[in-house]
C-alpha cells in the first residue's frame, strides 16, 4: 500500500518564493548545469534548492542523473503552478508600484517568431518608448506559438501577446497592428527558379511545404494546389525546407526578403500566389489595473494610428 504524501500546509515564505523561482529557471534552461549559468549559483547549491523545495512539497518533481534531467508528471503541475503564482506575484508588485509617480514592474509578452524584421517596428518602438518612460521597467519575451500566447494571456503569465488574427476569443481584447504579406518561393537551385512562365500544373508536380499551424479558411485554399510532402511548425523551418532548392512554399515577404536580394530565393507568380495575415496585440479582459502594461499600450495604439 503506497503511504499518502503530506500535503502542503503553512503559508508560502520568501524562501518558498526563492526555490520555485529556481526551480522554474531550472525547468527552462532543461537542467542543472544550464541553469547554473543563468543563476549564477553552483549545481550543488541548486541540488539542495531542488531537495529542499522537494521536502517542502512532499513531491518527487523531477528525474536527474546519467539518464538526464526531466519532469514528473507531479514536476509538471508544479511547474504550470509556479508560472502563475509567479506571475500574480508580479502582477500585485506592478499593482502597488502603479500607484506611484514611476514606472517599475515587469511587462511579460509572448511574440509569435519572425515578426522582428516586418518594416513596422511598431513593437519595438513601442518597447523603446515604455523604457524611456520607466528606466526600471524589467521587459521579458517568450517567442511561443500563438495557442500558447492566447493561453497565457488568459491565465495571468503573459500581460500581452502578438499572434496572427486568426479568430477571435470571447476572453480577450484585440488591438489591430499590421498586416503581414507572404508570397510562394522556390530558391536558386529549384527547377523553377529560371522559369519565365509556372502553371498550375508545374506547382503541383514540385514538392511543398506547408505549415503545421492554423491558417485561415482562404489561406488554406491557397496551399490545396500544392504538393504538400512536408511541414513546418514556424517560418524558420520553411525557410530551412526552401533553401534546400528541393520544396517550394510560402513565406512572409519581410522574412524572405534577405534571400531575394541575394539572389538565392524568387517569389512564384506573385500576382497570383500571396496572401496577407492580419496580426494583433491581445490583452485579457478585465484583467487588474497595471500601469506598465497601460503605458506599453498607449505607445502600441499611438504608433498604430500614426
Amino acid at each position: 500500500m503506497s503511504r499518502r504524501r503530506e500535503a502542503l500546509s503553512g503559508q508560502l515564505s520568501d524562501a518558498d518564493l526563492r526555490l520555485l523561482r529556481i526551480y522554474r529557471k531550472v525547468v527552462e534552461c532543461g537542467g542543472f548545469s544550464a541553469a547554473e549559468i543563468e543563476l549564477q549559483i553552483s549545481r550543488a547549491a541548486i541540488s539542495m534548492a531542488m531537495s529542499d523545495l522537494e521536502t517542502r512539497l512532499g513531491l518527487r518533481l523531477c528525474q536527474r542523473g546519467r539518464g538526464g534531467f526531466s519532469l514528473t508528471e507531479e514536476g509538471t503541475e508544479v511547474y504550470e503552478a509556479t508560472l502563475q503564482l509567479l506571475a500574480a506575484t508580479e502582477g500585485f508588485r506592478t499593482r502597488v508600484n502603479s500607484l506611484h509617480a514611476w514606472l517599475k514592474g515587469e511587462l511579460n509578452i509572448g511574440i509569435t517568431d519572425n515578426l522582428v524584421t516586418m518594416p513596422d517596428m511598431h513593437i519595438t518602438n513601442s518597447l523603446s518608448a515604455l523604457k524611456a518612460r520607466g528606466p526600471d521597467v524589467h521587459i521579458n519575451i517568450r517567442m511561443i506559438p500563438p495557442n500558447d500566447i492566447e493561453l497565457g494571456v488568459l491565465d495571468g503569465r503573459l500581460h500581452t501577446g502578438v499572434i496572427p488574427a486568426l479568430k477571435s476569443l470571447p476572453g480577450l481584447a484585440y488591438l489591430p497592428l499590421y498586416k503581414e504579406a507572404s508570397q510562394l518561393y522556390c530558391a536558386a537551385n529549384h527547377p523553377l527558379f529560371n522559369a519565365q512562365t509556372i502553371t498550375r500544373e508545374q506547382l503541383a508536380e514540385c514538392d511543398a511545404v506547408i505549415p503545421a499551424y492554423a491558417q485561415t479558411p482562404d489561406i488554406k485554399a491557397l496551399h490545396e494546389p500544392l504538393n504538400a510532402t512536408a511541414s513546418a511548425t514556424d517560418r524558420e523551418g520553411t525557410a530551412f525546407l526552401i533553401l534546400s532548392g528541393r520544396y517550394i512554399g510560402y513565406l512572409p515577404t519581410h522574412y524572405a526578403e534577405r534571400w531575394v536580394r541575394d539572389g538565392k530565393m524568387r517569389a512564384i507568380e506573385p500576382g497570383h500566389w500571396h496572401y496577407d495575415t492580419q496580426y494583433s496585440a491581445i490583452t485579457r479582459k478585465g484583467a487588474p489595473p497595471n500601469l506598465v502594461l497601460e503605458s506599453y499600450l498607449e505607445e502600441l495604439q499611438r504608433l498604430v494610428g500614426a
